[in-house]
C-alpha cells in the first residue's frame, strides 16, 4: 500500500462485486451472497475482477466478504470446503491479475490483492452489519474472524480489507487479529449512519483514536454508506489521524430492504463529482461499494490520471 500512496496522489480501488455479479445474471438471493459462487462458478467472479482491472483499478478486493466457516457450514458445506472457498477467493483474484498482466503493457505496477474481511453481521444476514452491537464478547468475535484472516493471509493477499465494519468493538478485535501476523497490514473501513458516527453509534474521532494505536492499520475510512455523508466523515478522520484515508461509499441510489430493490440513478459524472469532495476533504484511496460499476471506476481513473502521472 505504501508504494501506491508514494506513487499516486489518489489510489483507485475497485467497485461493487455482488451487484456486478447480479448485473451479469447471478442469483444472489442466498445468505452466502457472492460467496456461493467461489466453488461452483468461479469464472463469474473472475469476470468481474477482470472488468475492474481493465477499468484501471489499482487494488482488487477478493470475494470473501461473506465467506466464513460458520456461514458455509450452516448451509451444508464442510469446514474443509469453507476454507477451500476462502482460499479460492484469493486464487481467483491472483490468477485474474496474472492473466490481465500478461495482456497489459509492460512496466505497469501490479494491482494489489486485498482480502475482504466482512463484519460478523454479514454472516448473520439479517441486517446486523448495519447495526453492530452484536452482543458478543471479544473472545467470540476473535474466534469468528481469526480463521478467515489466517486463511486469507496464508493464501497470499497483499493487504486485508476490513470493510463495512459497523462497530468500533469489532474494529478493535479485527486490528488485534491482523497484528498477530507479522508484516501483514489492513485498512479499517467503517459503515456509518451519518457524517459523525458509526452504525453502532461510536464517533469517528473514537475510531481514529483507537486505530491510531495499531501499526498494522495503514488506512482508515468508510464504505457502504451514503455518499453525502462521506466528506464530513473524511474531514473528521483527517483531523485525528495521520493514516491514509479511504472512502468507497455506495453509488447514491436508494435500497429498499423490504422489496430488496434499488431505485434512482447516479451517473458516473455525478459520482466523480462526489468523489472530488472526498479527496478535497483528505481521502487518498477511493473507489466504490454497492451499485458502483467498472464504468464508475474507469471514470475515477481517468479523472485522476493527470494528477497521478504528474508525481
Amino acid at each position: 500500500m505504501h508504494h501506491l500512496l508514494n506513487q499516486n496522489a489518489v489510489v483507485i480501488i475497485d467497485g461493487a462485486l455482488a451487484t456486478e455479479l447480479e448485473r451479469h445474471g447471478a442469483d444472489l438471493q442466498h445468505p452466502l451472497w457472492s460467496a456461493r459462487y467461489l466453488l461452483s462458478e468461479p469464472h463469474r467472479i473472475a469476470r468481474v475482477h477482470r472488468d475492474y482491472l481493465n477499468a484501471g483499478a489499482q487494488i482488487l478486493i477478493t470475494a470473501s466478504y461473506q465467506a466464513t466457516v460458520p456461514g458455509y457450514t450452516q448451509h451444508g458445506y464442510t469446514a474443509a470446503e469453507a476454507l477451500t472457498a476462502i482460499r479460492a477467493s484469493v486464487d481467483i483474484a491472483r490468477e485474474t491479475r496474472s492473466s490481465w498482466a500478461a495482456d497489459s503493457p509492460s512496466g505497469k505496477s501490479l494491482p494489489l490483492i486485498a482480502g475482504s474481511v466482512g463484519p460478523y453481521g454479514a454472516y448473520t444476514a439479517d441486517g446486523a452489519e448495519y447495526r453492530g452491537n452484536y452482543g458478543l464478547n471479544t473472545a467470540e468475535l476473535t474466534a469468528f474472524h481469526m480463521q478467515r484472516i489466517e486463511t486469507l493471509v496464508g493464501a497470499g493477499v497483499d493487504i486485508l480489507a476490513c470493510e463495512t465494519i459497523p462497530d468500533l468493538i469489532e474494529a478493535e478485535v479485527l486490528a488485534d487479529c491482523v497484528s498477530r501476523f507479522p508484516g501483514m497490514t489492513c485498512w479499517m473501513s467503517m459503515s456509518c449512519r451519518d457524517g459523525a458516527t458509526t452504525n453502532a453509534g461510536q464517533s469517528i474521532e473514537a475510531v481514529a483514536a483507537a486505530m491510531n494505536m495499531h501499526a498494522c492499520v495503514v488506512a482508515l475510512g468508510v464504505n457502504c454508506t451514503a455518499p453525502q455523508f462521506v466528506p464530513e466523515i473524511v474531514r473528521r478522520y483527517a483531523a485525528h489521524t495521520d493514516k491514509a484515508i479511504i472512502a468507497y461509499p455506495n453509488s447514491g441510489e436508494s435500497y429498499d430492504a423490504t422489496s430488496k430493490t434499488w431505485s434512482g440513478t447516479v451517473t458516473t459524472d455525478d459520482y466523480v463529482s462526489a468523489a472530488a469532495t472526498w479527496v478535497a476533504a483528505g481521502a487518498r484511496i477511493i473507489g466504490g461499494c454497492c451499485r458502483t460499476t467498472p464504468e464508475h471506476i474507469r471514470a475515477l481513473v481517468e479523472h485522476y490520471a493527470d494528477v497521478n502521472t504528474s508525481l
